[in-house]
């Protein structure tokens, strides 16, 4: 049984400036890293679909989508914000990060796969209904998760999101769905500091200070996290997979590292195994450092697939 493993050509074609964290090199160096702990000969490498407009609009406003596709620049940039811009190959991209979630749903789903890692970027958790922000533009982990439930009829969605910043977006699209159930810990206040408090039902925060030592994060999670995560019993696992909370990424004031979340993969994995079994979906997020992403990234798929 192997672990799959989605890319696309048009995810290294999006890039927002010289000077921007999120760049292409960001794969290169998971790629780089992959290869070298040689890991890469337990994967199974697939180029993922393009996502359709009726896949995003599961979760996005169709007046949104209509504005980004007006929005493609010829050449040069597009300022959706100062941190968010778009360049011509920007939203083949977008679709491409957003049809790999699709593709690993299905692949989890009807083959002998033990969870899917997406390797794809733009990432997606902040894109809101109707809003591009903080580097996101479709909903990658939403999409992917509305769609398991349309096609699959999944009446039990989990999202883990460990990004060092809050999954905003995710959590206004699926706030009040029964269906879903999120589970995640940030930096807080920190961006965007707009997490819904008191939360939905349905959604678990887990707001942290900076310079929060690891283990009591990784104890937080397992308090508060696992009893609801257990009690749910989630028929498939998505990972809104940020590393950006590691020591060494200066996007955040976290202190994780590498065995840290290989930990808290799979303390996930074991409490969904009853009644997920290998239905994982992990989709790339965060982490811009670009030793510290690689190397946190191996040890995630590791824990994933349980190697």
């Amino acid at each position: 049984m192997e672990t799959l493993y989605f890319i696309h050509p048009s995810c290294h074609l999006h890039e927002m400036g010289r000077w921007h964290p999120e760049s292409p090199q960001r794969l290169d160096a998971i790629n780089d890293q992959l290869l070298s702990s040689g890991l890469a000969s337990y994967l199974a490498q697939r180029q993922a679909r393009l996502a359709t407009d009726e896949d995003i609009l599961r979760v996005h406003d169709r007046a949104y989508l209509q504005k980004l596709k007006e929005q493609v620049p010829r050449q040069g940039y597009f300022n959706i914000d100062p941190d968010t811009l778009m360049n011509p190959h920007t939203l083949e991209a977008a679709y491409a990060a957003a049809g790999a979630g699709l593709d690993a749903v299905d692949g989890v789903m009807t083959e002998d796969a033990i969870g899917a890692f997406c390797a794809v970027r733009p990432p997606g958790h902040h894109a809101e209904r109707a809003r591009a922000m903080g580097f996101c533009f479709f909903n990658n982990i939403a999409v992917a998760a509305a769609y398991a439930m349309e096609k699959y009829d999944l009446k039990r969605v989990l999202i883990v999101d460990f990004d060092v910043h809050h999954g905003n977006g995710t959590e206004q699209i699926f706030a009040g769905d029964e269906r879903v159930l999120m589970c995640s810990f940030f930096q807080s206040p920190f961006f965007p500091d707009s997490f819904q408090d008191p939360a939905a039902q349905n959604m678990v925060n887990i707001p942290v200070e900076a310079y929060t030592k690891s283990a009591q994060i990784i104890d937080l999670f397992k308090q508060v996290c696992l009893p609801r995560i257990e009690a749910f019993a989630p028929e498939i696992v998505f990972f809104s997979a940020g590393f950006d909370a590691h020591r060494e990424d200066e996007m955040g004031q976290l202190s994780l590292v590498e065995a840290d979340y290989a930990e808290l993969t799979a303390m996930v994995v074991r409490a969904c195994a009853p009644s997920a079994g290998h239905r994982l979906v992990s989709m790339l997020e965060g982490g811009y450092d670009p030793s510290s992403l690689g190397r946190s990234v191996v040890a995630h798929i590791k824990a994933l697939a349980g190697l």
